[in-house]
């Protein structure tokens, strides 16, 4: 992976835009269910007149947009804006620095780094629009190839909603867990029945069990030849615990989109028994942060998979990153309708034989229309 370029940018403003998409079938996890699907875009333009997009998670709790809003208008967006900065990663630092006490007195680490986070991807869309490239090609990546996977396959009947994203082109699922053994195990049942022993198939515990627990299920469902096994353990546990449960299974895990900072990174790079990191950049470190690490757990032998369950900005983001970064990896696709995902990510729509391409228009390939999403919009 090459050092990241630095192209001088200097905001002068930045906005954030809500909203939120009524859904028929709520989105379950282990801990807790959407009842529609919210988004939070965060614009940026520099001086020059350069305009970049990104995105902020904001998916819990259920007022979390709206917040994350306020916080970028008012903010990040005062901190950001009438300063010149040598590339997005100085403004990152920048950002992280002069909120870095306000995080700790306020007892929100997490709702502000998730907006410096939609502002970094934002500040590499603008390069790279201002550059003339596809977001891709700005960090060094040498195809707009990604490889994707279906995810969010909820408890009840999942395999009627892989058998459509089957139909769609995908090629890898992934189902939710953590609803009791009998369920769980039922599920991946059916869903081997209908794609065979052949299509990887990986399921994500969303924190969901205790050590003792994930230690009893985890080798019931090693019979089903899982790609990986994700968050089975709470991410503030031990990396005792997960090298035990490791020791219980010979299923992959995989982790990293709860996870906050660089030092939290490092940790399970060097000391976890993880094999699939996901960083979130919608999350936490945006491109900025994420890639020095990606490189470092690359050379760790661990594999790259972004997480990403949000609008498509973000996953749009998410995949030029994946792209650059080159490798085995695969990127998250919700497989649950979300018009905030589906009409706005461009060539990520299309999708054969399990790939995706991204395409050679300038930063993100794509200039979001809000106008489209004006239903959804809140005030």
């Amino acid at each position: 992976m090459n050092p990241l370029p630095t192209p001088t940018i200097r905001p002068a403003r930045a906005e954030a835009f809500v909203f939120r998409c009524p859904i028929a079938t709520p989105v379950q996890t282990s801990f807790g269910t959407m009842h529609d699907r919210p988004a939070v875009f965060v614009r940026v333009e520099d001086e020059d007149g350069a305009v970049g997009w990104g995105e902020i998670w904001c998916n819990f709790p259920a007022c979390g947009a709206e917040h994350r809003a306020r916080l970028l208008r008012t903010v990040l967006a005062p901190l950001l804006t009438g300063h010149g900065f040598a590339g997005p990663r100085a403004a990152f630092d920048f950002l992280s620095s002069k909120t870095a006490v306000l995080a700790i007195q306020s007892g929100e680490p997490g709702p502000i780094a998730q907006v410096i986070a939609g502002i970094d991807q934002a500040l590499w869309d603008l390069s790279a629009r201002r550059a003339g490239v596809p977001l891709w090609q700005l960090l060094g990546g040498k195809d707009d190839t990604v490889a994707v996977y279906a995810s969010g396959l909820n408890p009840d009947r999942p395999q009627v909603l892989a058998a459509q994203r089957r139909d769609d082109g995908h090629r890898a699922f992934k189902l939710k867990v953590g609803f009791g053994a009998e369920r769980d195990l039922a599920n991946l049942r059916a869903l081997r029945d209908l794609l065979g022993n052949a299509t990887p198939l990986m399921v994500d515990a969303n924190q969901g069990w205790t050590v003792d627990q994930a230690c009893e299920i985890a080798p019931r469902l090693a019979d089903f030849d899982l790609g990986w096994l994700e968050e089975p353990l709470r991410a503030d546990q031990p990396w005792q615990q997960w090298r035990q449960l490791a020791a219980a299974t010979p299923i992959p895990l995989a982790a990293g989109e709860n996870l906050l900072g660089e030092q939290a990174f490092e940790r399970a790079i060097d000391d976890s028994p993880l094999s699939v990191l996901q960083p979130d950049i919608a999350k936490w470190g945006g491109i900025s942060a994420c890639w020095p690490l990606i490189e470092r757990a690359r050379g760790a032998g661990l594999r790259y998979c972004p997480h990403f369950l949000g609008g498509g900005i973000g996953l749009l983001a998410s995949a030029h990153l994946l792209a650059a970064v080159g490798g085995d990896g695969m990127l998250e696709i919700d497989a649950n309708p979300n018009p905030l995902r589906s009409l706005l990510s461009g060539g990520l729509t299309s999708i054969s034989e399990g790939q995706s391409r991204l395409g050679t228009l300038p930063g993100l390939g794509l200039a979001p229309d809000l106008d489209m999403l004006a239903e959804f919009a809140v005030a």
